[in-house]
């Protein structure tokens, strides 16, 4: 006969060999539905259509813009283009604390004029943004999308130029640059045509950014060919604040 601590010590070896695989799958359960809780959250404002959603969100913004243009103070500007949030979703702020789920991403150019959340209307939360002067597919631009593809799901990029580019025009110009900006420049240069005008050349500029994104990057290009990801390409006039399509 085993001695009653022998017995008492196994009971409760098996009890809790029992008891520990239940109160783990039980905490991955918990886990898994506050997961799916949080992703729910993050999603809230997640549109059916991510283009459709940047094209009407785009168009808001136009006629707000356009509304501001003359005479107003700039009080009344900021006014009437507040206007572009109206009716709006806004994503839980205590669930952006906690991860992103954007529902496109943006490789624009760092102008000053050229603000994506403004442009397309959109809350925290629901933009990927990915900047530099003149918009190029640069290699941590390229490696950004990436991760708002493979870690993100975000089914969208938008490759956005706009009017009046400074880095394209400076692209097409013949004064020496610094060592930094013509690194910069270069892949802009690579997309030039002969005789193109400065509005040419910076459409010129965005489709080739456009098609660099997936011939230099197999997530990329894997991603768009098993239709989980769609790259567009398109140009924002200052002036109207209309985007367009390329």
């Amino acid at each position: 006969m085993l001695p009653r601590r022998q017995i008492l010590v196994s009971s409760a070896l098996g009890i809790a060999g029992a008891v520990l695989p239940m109160a783990l799958s039980k905490g991955a359960q918990a886990a898994g539905t506050m997961e799916n809780k949080l992703l729910e959250s993050l999603q809230v404002c997640t549109p059916k259509d991510a283009l459709t959603r940047l094209r009407e969100g785009n168009a808001r913004f136009a006629k707000a813009w356009t509304a501001a243009h003359g005479g107003a103070s700039p009080e009344q500007r900021m006014q009437r283009l507040n206007s572009i949030w109206e009716n709006n979703c806004q994503i839980d702020p205590l669930a952006l604390a906690q991860g992103q789920r954007p529902f496109a991403a943006i490789l624009s150019c760092a102008d000053a004029r050229v603000d994506p959340s403004w442009l397309f209307a959109c809350g925290s939360g629901e933009l990927f943004q990915v900047r530099s002067a003149g918009n190029t597919a640069f290699d941590e631009a390229i490696a950004s999308l990436e991760f708002a593809v493979a870690v993100l799901g975000t089914p969208l990029v938008v490759v956005l130029g706009h009017s009046a580019c400074g880095a394209v025009k400076a692209a097409m110009a013949s004064e020496p640059l610094t060592p930094l900006l013509e690194g910069l420049v270069k892949p802009i240069r690579a997309s030039l045509r002969s005789g193109d005008d400065l509005t040419q050349a910076i459409e010129g500029n965005t489709r080739y950014a456009a098609t660099q994104l997936t011939a230099r990057s197999a997530v990329l290009k894997d991603a768009v060919a098993a239709g989980k990801f769609t790259i567009r390409s398109a140009s924002f006039d200052i002036g109207s604040g209309v985007v367009t399509l390329l």
